[in-house]
């Protein structure tokens, strides 16, 4: 297959513009194109609209602002044999056939041969659109089929037509997990595909036991979102994002397709709900569905399904759910939840029951496996576990002989299932110290083993299969084989204390005698939301100022063994990175970062400096205190891997994964490939500091920032200490430093500040809230 190094995007609507959005995230140009609208003074103008509603959108459909560049906008009358020089045509119009085919036979003449074709269709039949065209057209043809916003939703469907050619289906798999950081599930040509399927099957039966059994809007969205493993979003608030109109298409194309659909009355849309669309309440593009935002203070009101009307936001509360928000495992959480005998247990069993049933039910009609049914789940709505994962993590047999009590028909492959004795639809299958995993495949009533995906290594499954080479609570090391030692945190939220410094120092140790090198990773949520704050401010108030010393000295010397270490430490973050976990990775020899990172020092929002060394790396990295200074100061914060690059979070040679699934995996890479030919350097004592001309300039800023209320009085305090930092201690005129002296002047601000009755009181409130203070 040739390279992809140009795609045109036909059609400029949210979809059309957001892949090409995301193409140009992976730094692949496009051509978009869409109609000519009447009465505009530029022909382009829906193309163009759609290049800047994607630009505008929150959160942000581009990396950077500037991969709009590689974007070229035009229309189907002017532009459309322009697709010749495209290697590969998506097609993004309005779910309509008719359509569809009329612009598809025009590219068949146009396009190059050889040229890839596929349609983001979200569920007219493939078949339906290439019937008729010439047969190399359908050997190029297949649906992709990507979720909205696609830059953050991982999931990918490829759906083969009946002509697609093996070599066109390998290729574009293997493109959009690399390139384009997709989890690829490839997809039978039926009704709505497989997310879409038991996406939509979930919300009606969500919709259809809030009116019977008489839940509020805040009820259900109490229940279906994070305790579940379930995005913020839960139900009615999806609704309002993805919009009750398009909802109504989507699930009013379902009832049409699948006629035979034992659960196809599901698929009718609830009467409150058709009767908020025709008063025109479709969610957040109209101001108004499920919730709406009322007066000057934008306070949330949610709406009465009953009588339509809206009131404020209550909190809904139920005994077993506020136990269950205890609970950190998500499975010991579920079993808890559903075994309650409230309101609460009782939504989601009848909730949970049916989607295990319906998911059973649709094997093998949407797919072979159980597999590619829970990967889409995941992918594709950002749910932990998928249908079976979570019935496994519910316990298979007992939630099936809990439906057998209640007369609940099983479908006969859990029948099959139940009768043979098998306990869970996945195990562990480990063998020589290799994670291997078994599935359990509903047609042959037998386990088979998950293939391996090369390129992504699960840390989880090394450690289950052969355990680790030391651990605290904190933190562990694993052998990950090759001769690379991974330093895992699972601290809550993976902050940064007392075990996970220790940790680093035991896994330098090691590798330097066992390895060739260390990477720093985790599969958390998040890769290190910073130092544990409630143990600082305990420390402050109890003034155990020695202690605290200690503590900070501790952690930056463990970063300084990190950047000094005789082997090289890559380290892999994603996700937020904030405070110590940033500084972790300012001082390792490599990054391989994750697309989506979300980096910055943000000590300054709990009144406080960096101070494990991230002032210092600024400084060395940019040279003029004045970026650092903004930086660290309005605690900046990167929106992508790529603005992280931008602010000087990340250098040059600092390495991005798309997938996020790669990121492990690459890193080791990255560590082995930099081990061939490492030599460790050697502490700076060359460092240039500005002086009191320095600290003079950036106090003016302070006073300019403050003088125009973009800055309080306490902010400005916190300020000239960090300007003291950065001036390298008010010297007189520029002078030459080391690391450990302005180690020390980090050190010595983030004492005297922790002293401060309003820095204790910004730590309080963060730990409160999760928001900063503004004092």
């Amino acid at each position: 297959m040739k390279l992809i190094q140009r795609v045109a995007v036909l059609g400029a609507g949210t979809m059309g513009a957001r892949i090409a959005s995301h193409f140009a995230n992976a730094g692949i140009p496009s051509l978009l194109l869409d109609i000519v609208l009447p009465g505009k003074p530029s022909r382009n103008a829906a193309a163009l609209a759609g290049i800047e509603a994607a630009a505008k959108q929150k959160p942000g459909a581009f990396y950077t602002p500037e991969a709009a560049g590689i974007i070229t906008p035009g229309n189907f009358d002017d532009n459309l044999p322009e697709i010749r020089s495209c290697d590969w045509v998506i097609e993004a119009v309005t779910e309509n056939l008719d359509i569809k085919r009329t612009l598809l036979a025009k590219v068949a003449v146009m396009r190059a041969p050889g040229t890839i074709i596929s349609t983001n269709t979200s569920g007219i039949p493939l078949a339906s659109i290439s019937d008729g065209f010439e047969r190399e057209f359908r050997q190029h043809f297949l649906g992709t089929h990507f979720f909205n916003p696609p830059r953050y939703l991982h999931l990918l469907e490829m759906i083969p037509g009946a002509d697609t050619s093996p070599q066109v289906l390998d290729f574009v798999r293997d493109f959009c997990d690399r390139r384009l950081g997709k989890g690829v599930v490839a997809c039978k040509d039926t009704p709505n595909f497989i997310a879409n399927r038991i996406g939509t099957f979930f919300g009606s039966t969500v919709h259809k036991i809030t009116v019977e059994d008489d839940y509020t809007i805040e009820e259900v969205d109490a229940l279906t979102g994070p305790p579940i493993g379930l995005p913020k979003s839960a139900s009615y608030r999806l609704l309002d994002i993805v919009g009750l109109d398009v909802w109504a298409l989507v699930t009013k194309n379902l009832h049409d397709l699948a006629p035979h659909d034992p659960w196809r009355e599901r698929f009718v849309l609830q009467p409150f709900l058709a009767e908020m669309i025709q008063r025109g309440w479709l969610g957040e593009k109209r101001g108004q569905g499920c919730y709406k935002r009322v007066g000057k203070g934008a306070e949330i009101w949610v709406i009465d399904w009953k009588t339509l009307e809206y009131h404020a936001a209550r909190r809904a509360s139920f005994p077993s759910l506020d136990a269950a928000k205890n609970v950190e495992d998500l499975g010991e959480r579920l079993r808890m939840l559903l075994s309650a005998q409230d309101r609460a247990g009782q939504f989601l069993w009848k909730l949970f029951s049916d989607l295990f049933l319906y998911s059973a039910s649709m094997v093998p009609e949407i797919s072979d496996r159980v597999v590619e049914i829970d990967r889409a789940m995941r992918w594709g709505y950002a749910n932990k576990l998928g249908p079976f994962e979570l019935w496994d993590a519910l316990g298979f047999e007992d939630t099936a002989r809990r439906m057998e009590r209640e007369q609940r028909p099983l479908p006969e492959n859990v029948q099959r299932m139940l009768a043979s004795g098998v306990k869970s639809f996945y195990r562990p299958a480990d063998r020589g110290g290799c994670p291997h995993t078994e599935y359990f495949d509903l047609a042959a009533s037998g386990y088979k083993q998950l293939e391996q995906r090369p390129g992504v290594l699960s840390l989880s499954g090394v450690k289950r299969a052969r355990g680790v080479v030391a651990k605290n609570a904190g933190a562990s090391l694993v052998d990950i084989g090759d001769g690379v030692l991974c330093l895992e945190v699972h601290s809550k939220m993976n902050s940064i204390g007392q075990d996970q410094v220790s940790m680093i120092h035991t896994g330098l140790d090691e590798t330097a005698r066992n390895f060739q090198a260390m990477i720093i990773a985790n599969e958390g949520e998040n890769f290190s939301v910073g130092a544990n704050l409630m143990l600082v401010l305990l420390s402050a108030q109890e003034g155990e100022w020695d202690e605290l010393n200690a503590a900070i000295n501790a952690f930056q010397q463990a970063n300084m063994a990190l950047k000094y270490a005789p082997k090289p430490v890559v380290a892999a973050p994603f996700g937020m990175t904030l405070g110590g976990g940033s500084e972790i990775v300012l001082h390792a020899a490599r990054v391989q970062a994750a697309a989506e990172l979300y980096i910055g020092m943000v000590e300054t929002g709990v009144g406080v400096i960096p101070a494990g060394g991230g002032c210092k790396e600024m400084l060395l990295r940019l040279g003029d205190a004045k970026q650092p200074f903004e930086l660290i100061g309005y605690a900046k914060v990167s929106t992508s891997a790529e603005d992280a690059r931008n602010l000087g979070l990340l250098r040059d040679g600092d390495v991005i994964s798309m997938n996020p699934e790669r990121l492990i995996a690459d890193a080791k890479a990255q560590a082995l490939a930099l081990a061939q030919s490492y030599i460790p350097g050697t502490p700076r004592r060359d460092i240039k500091v500005g002086g009191d001309a320095t600290y003079a300039l950036l106090k003016l800023g302070l006073y300019m920032a403050h003088e125009g209320n973009y800055i309080t009085d306490y902010d400005n305090v916190v300020g000239e200490k960090l300007a003291y930092v950065l001036s390298g201690g008010r010297a007189t005129g520029e002078q030459t430093v080391s690391e450990q002296y302005l180690l020390d002047l980090e050190r010595e601000a983030f004492l005297s500040l922790c002293g401060q009755a309003k820095t204790q009181q910004r730590m309080q409130h963060m730990l409160k809230t999760g928001k900063p203070l503004r004092n």
